[in-house]
Order: structure tokens, then C-alpha cells, then sequence
């Protein structure tokens, strides 16, 4: 019998959507126990007694990335892919969404304005220097300069002109900078997807102060509006299956009726209810304790019980990268309420209430 009978949820600051989950899990079956994960001791290949961990804090905490990565090696279902999470960035995320035919803003790499540490003048000599006319020509302004990796809105700059885009990038010190297109949109969406299969479409203003961001309702409507449900539905799974990723969002600006994707690599998502509202809430809580029993029960003892996304699996089949089949029920059809939606199975693509508000950064306006 395996000793993997727990799940755990491993997290940092935030308060409403751990407890939350582990009494979720708890409430739907008696099979495994869901719990705060607790560490007392890591030694090298020595399995933990968890069958899934929930991951939502080892992107800030080194030590913790180290202990899922060895839990993953001994038959622990880590959610997300330890791995693979430590080796995706921003750039990467817009190259392979460019190779799976979802549309992402026109997207330069610059080097960062200051030298890393231990490196010197010539540690660069196969860097040249930049063209700086012709990003300008390619891009445009207004452009927006953020990380390549990372997130939470930090050191993201909106600039309207080279001036502006040279002093802001004299404040990014060591940071390797992506250089956009800035997306002038007419609608804006946030989405959950949990488990590559359950979407949650929420509209989303990001222009909006932070307490009101989510207080934005659809503005396509009609035959359009139902079209561009599916599409968006269609670009998330793809995205994650892509990527692997098991609990992530995609955010997507709406320009002449075409989603464009604009920021999908964050594999620990503000779930927080305060942030995201009620009903987005009971969903991925919901959505997340599901996807989390199912995989407890799927687990083998001793194997590798990760998600690797269609590119790292058709790298190693040697096929290529090949886009998965995303059919999904029509995104019009998927509303429900709070209630309905704590059935076993969370909704496949659901359109949002509307939540009341989330933190967000402080530099720049999307």
C-alpha cells in the first residue's frame, strides 16, 4: 500500500485560499488528508507521505524549491512542475506562444543595463550593441518594459517616447528587460485555468484602481462576444498545455475583436478572495480541490507523477512541438453559480461575476 495518503498545500503570506482548499479537499472524500504541508526534516531521495503538493511560495523561497523537487523525484504529484517552473521565464512564454499560433504583442529581449555580478567587459564580447532605431521602428511607442521573468507588476514601465525608455531603463539595475508593444485594447480578461482543462473567463480592468479591477463587465457582446469566449478558451489550454502548467492564468487584451495574449507564466496566481471576489473564489477553490483529488488518486507510487507540457514531451519523443486538441463545450454555455459550481467538476470555461478587487503594482498602468 502506498505511504503517499496526504495532500498538501504549500504556501506563504496568504490566508483565505489555503484554509480554504484544505477544507475543500477534506469535505469531498475521506481517502487522502488534506493538511498544511509541514517540513521538519529534507534528506536526499527520501519520500515525503504527500500524494499532491500545492505549490505557492517556492518562487520566493529557495529551500522550498529544493524540497518539491526532491518530493517530485520520489512520487510526489507537485503542482506546479518544480522543474519545469525554475527553468520558464516571460521571453520563452511569448516564443512558444508565437509557435502554437496564439497572438502575443510584438516582444524585443534587452540585456540588462548593468553588469551582473562577477562578470566584466568581457564576459560580454559576443554582445553588440543594441539597435535602438530599429527596436523603436519594430515595437513603437507607447511600449511597455517589464522583466522576463518574474511578476507581481514589479519594475514594469510604461513609456511614450526613447527618452522615456532610456531613463527607465537606466533604473532597471541587473534585470533582464522585455521591450512590448503596449496593446490598446477594448476588452481585457483574466483567466484561471486549473488542471488543463477548467477555464474560468473573468473580465478585468486593469486601468481600474486596485480595489475595482475586477468591477468590469464584457463589452463584446452577441455572436462575437460568444465567438471570442471560445477562442480565449481555445489560447488557454493551448498555453498550458504547452507549458505544463497544472494552476496558472492568462491574461488576454482584446484589440479589433482578436485576444492577444499578454502575460501567462504565473503558475502561483492570486486566489486570494479579498483580490478576486466571492464567486472567482468558491470557482478555483473548487476547481483546484478537484483537480487536486483526481491526481492524489492517480499517483503511482515511485514514478514520475509531474505534468510535462507538449513541448518538453515532444522534445524527448523527438516529434516537435505539436499543438494539443483543446475542444472544449462552448464558453457561452458555462456560466454558473456559486452553489452549482461545488458539483465534482468544476466548470470546463466560465465566464466571471464580477469580483470587487486585487493588488497590483504600482509603476505602470497596463
Amino acid at each position: 500500500m502506498s505511504n503517499l495518503t496526504k495532500i498538501g498545500i504549500l504556501f506563504g503570506q496568504e490566508n483565505t485560499f489555503p484554509q480554504a482548499f484544505v477544507d475543500r479537499v477534506n469535505e469531498k472524500q475521506s481517502e487522502f488528508t488534506a493538511e498544511f504541508v509541514s517540513i521538519d526534516r529534507v534528506e536526499q531521495s527520501v519520500a515525503t507521505d504527500y500524494a499532491v503538493i500545492i505549490d505557492r511560495i517556492s518562487q520566493d523561497v529557495p529551500f522550498y524549491k529544493a524540497f518539491l523537487k526532491n518530493a517530485a523525484l520520489t512520487g510526489t504529484a507537485v503542482i506546479n512542475n518544480p522543474f519545469w517552473w525554475a527553468a520558464d521565464e516571460k521571453f520563452f512564454n511569448n516564443a512558444l506562444a508565437v509557435q502554437l499560433g496564439v497572438p502575443v504583442p510584438k516582444t524585443i529581449l534587452l540585456p540588462s543595463k548593468e553588469r551582473p555580478d562577477d562578470t566584466n567587459h568581457n564576459s560580454f564580447r559576443n554582445l553588440q550593441h543594441m539597435n535602438w532605431d530599429a527596436i523603436f521602428d519594430h515595437i513603437g511607442f507607447p511600449a511597455f518594459m517589464k522583466p522576463h521573468a518574474g511578476g507581481g507588476w514589479k519594475s514594469v514601465y510604461k513609456v511614450d517616447n526613447p527618452e522615456q525608455m532610456f531613463r527607465a531603463y537606466d533604473e532597471t539595475g541587473q534585470l533582464v528587460m522585455l521591450y512590448q508593444e503596449a496593446i490598446d485594447f477594448d476588452d481585457y480578461f483574466r483567466c484561471y485555468c486549473i488542471g488543463g482543462k477548467d477555464v474560468r473567463i473573468m473580465p478585468y480592468e486593469p486601468r481600474n484602481p486596485h480595489h475595482l479591477r475586477y468591477a468590469a463587465e464584457m463589452k463584446t457582446t452577441g455572436d462575437a462576444g460568444k465567438k471570442l469566449l471560445a477562442t480565449m478558451t481555445d489560447y488557454v489550454l493551448k498555453l498550458n498545455h504547452g507549458l505544463g502548467y497544472d494552476f496558472n492564468t492568462v491574461e488576454f487584451a482584446v484589440r479589433d475583436g482578436i485576444p492577444i495574449a499578454i502575460d501567462f507564466c504565473n503558475p502561483a496566481p492570486d486566489a486570494d478572495i479579498h483580490s478576486v471576489g466571492q464567486a472567482n473564489f468558491e470557482w478555483v477553490v473548487e476547481a483546484a480541490a478537484n483537480m487536486a483529488i483526481e491526481r492524489a488518486r492517480r499517483v503511482q507510487t515511485g514514478k514520475d507523477n509531474l505534468t510535462w507540457g507538449t513541448f518538453v514531451r515532444g522534445s524527448v519523443a523527438g516529434t516537435g512541438l505539436t499543438a494539443p486538441d483543446t475542444k472544449q463545450p462552448k464558453a457561452e454555455k458555462a456560466e454558473k453559480s456559486a452553489k452549482e459550481a461545488k458539483a465534482d467538476k468544476a466548470p470546463k470555461a466560465e465566464k466571471a461575476d464580477k469580483p470587487k478587487k486585487e493588488d497590483k503594482p504600482k509603476k505602470a498602468k497596463k
